[in-house]
């Protein structure tokens, strides 16, 4: 008998235990999880840093705009993407006329980052329009400067304040000394031309972390963003470029441009610029008589590529030095680039290194290439 009752409570105690262990181990069903709902705002076609990388080019490509949709003063004269022109959401309206005509024309909208609507606003309103290919570079400018090597523009209103101011900055004129410093040149700016940097890169400061603004021609002119990445290279870490340049610089009303004491020398020849060829003199011969010249192209392979004069043969500035003791004298040598910058700097190193060749010239101009060997020549005001 009390062997039995031993084995009923026995029984009765391991039945209560496997009850309150299942009772003590059964889960609560979990609360469903809400997905991030995606803002109403966004637009429906997202690009990358990677995307936008490979379309920022100097010069940029006419079939891509680059839109900076933050506001100018406050922020895109600060800091902005390379080439990326300014126009804020709230103007859109008012300047939709500085989008391009062209509606198959690659747009690419930023603004400060995934929590900022105001590139997908005005892509939204770009598409209205007819734009077929727009895009949002929707991390914006905080992620284009996080990549490496990455460094910002600014505008000529920055840099006026800056130097108004006597920011603790170096400006730095990257364009040809004698041909385009020389002549003119924002105030306080060093001349360390691009061609020379390395040789004249101990006039940048020992500090690292100066603020260091390069500048050039202007959006065609690639010398300054050149320098920029030199500099980054050797470990500054705050680099911009001021890629509106020289040009932008003197149309700020009231800006005053300095000259080096002293002048180029005077041999005009053609042209109303020293060793300069008279644009419509040049203009006839490429289509009279092409042949009767020796036309060189001084710009990067990847610009003569994307466009040029069908007669002219490449030979980079960066180069050239090492090919002016073979240059031709039996024909007249025109040099030729975008804005005249590299050009120019062509003929004075010829004039340096074989003065007995005399007829060679280069276009004072701004040219603007086109795929099918179609040009645009505007001659300085």
């Amino acid at each position: 008998m009390k062997l039995r009752r031993i084995a009923t409570l026995s029984i009765f105690l391991a039945l209560a235990m496997v009850v309150g262990f299942g009772c003590a181990t059964t889960p609560k069903e979990a609360a469903p999880v809400k997905a991030e709902e995606t803002p109403d705002w966004m637009f429906h076609d997202i690009v990358d840093v990677a995307f936008v990388k490979q379309h920022v080019t100097i010069p940029m490509s006419q079939e891509v705009m680059l839109i900076d949709a933050r506001p100018k003063r406050s922020k895109y004269d600060k800091g902005h993407i390379p080439m990326a022109v300014s126009i804020p959401d709230s103007q859109f309206e008012k300047m939709v006329d500085k989008l391009p005509q062209d509606k198959n024309t690659l747009l690419i909208y930023y603004c400060g980052g995934l929590k900022c609507p105001l590139s997908h606003k005005s892509a939204w309103k770009a598409e209205k329009l007819g734009y077929t290919n727009v895009k949002v570079f929707a991390t914006g400018y905080p992620s284009w400067m996080k990549a490496s090597g990455h460094y910002p523009s600014v505008s000529e209103n920055w840099v006026k304040k800056q130097i108004d101011g006597n920011a603790d900055m170096v400006l730095v004129d990257s364009r040809p000394k004698r041909k385009k410093y020389d002549k003119g040149h924002v105030p306080t700016a060093i001349s360390i031309p691009d061609s020379q940097f390395d040789k004249l890169k101990d006039q940048l400061p020992q500090d690292k972390a100066k603020t260091l603004v390069f500048y050039c021609g202007g959006l065609k002119c690639p010398l300054s963003h050149k320098s920029a990445k030199k500099a980054i290279d050797l470990g500054y870490t705050n680099v911009k470029v001021f890629s509106a340049g020289y040009p932008a610089w003197k149309e700020v009303a009231g800006t005053p441009t300095e000259t080096a004491t002293q002048a180029a020398p005077v041999q005009i020849k053609a042209g109303k610029e020293e060793g300069s060829i008279d644009v419509a003199a040049f203009e006839k011969i490429l289509k009279e008589n092409p042949e009767s010249i020796l036309l060189i192209d001084v710009r990067d392979s990847d610009e003569y590529a994307a466009g040029a004069f069908k007669t002219a043969v490449n030979i980079p500035s960066g180069k050239l030095e090492d090919e002016i003791k073979s240059l031709p004298s039996n024909k007249p040598i025109v040099f030729v680039c975008a804005t005249g910058a590299r050009s120019g700097e062509a003929f004075y190193w010829v004039q340096d290194m074989r003065p007995e060749l005399k007829d060679v010239y280069y276009i004072e101009a701004v040219i603007t290439f086109n795929k099918d060997g179609s040009y645009k020549i505007v001659e300085p005001s």
